[in-house]
């Protein structure tokens, strides 16, 4: 099973998106960062790769695709506490980010936002509860809580 997520995300400023990312309390680590590159830690498990799109395109043959009018994947992170999808979002909109669409669910808040690239990334807690799968539990805590599909 695999034990570690990289990100490998197409930039098209390095230094401007190395600027961004540490913003957000993401380590860089200069051991396999430079003027193609930076290596962010985001946690223990979680690590995003910044590449300049010129060496990107060493790991694909695809086109790149143009992040301001197409979506291909949202980048979601978990938070420990509904405070925490605020305080993530103010500093990433501190440091440039344009926000998304919020969702509140009563169980589970969601904030999103771009980067400067235009990549996608969304912020949420989930209560214990609904991580559990417990919706009878979910819809009894949450009544305003919208149902939950079968």
């Amino acid at each position: 099973m695999a034990s570690k997520v990289f990100i490998n995300l197409p930039v098209s400023d390095v230094e401007r998106s190395k600027a961004f990312y540490t913003s957000l309390g993401w380590t860089l680590n200069p051991a396999f960062s430079d003027e193609k590159a930076g290596s962010l830690e985001v946690s223990d498990s979680i690590y995003v790769m910044i590449l300049s799109h010129e060496h990107y395109r060493q790991f694909t043959d695809k086109q790149i695709a143009d992040t301001s009018a197409t979506s291909g994947v949202i980048n979601a992170l978990s938070v420990d506490d509904p405070e925490e999808v605020d305080a993530f979002l103010d500093r990433a909109l501190a440091a440039g980010a344009v926000e998304g669409k919020p969702q509140d669910y009563g169980f589970m808040r969601t904030r999103t936002f771009s980067d400067p690239d235009g990549h996608a990334w969304e912020v949420f807690w989930m209560d214990p509860i609904a991580s559990s799968g417990d919706w009878e539990a979910v819809q009894e805590k949450y009544p305003q809580a919208p149902p939950v599909p079968s």
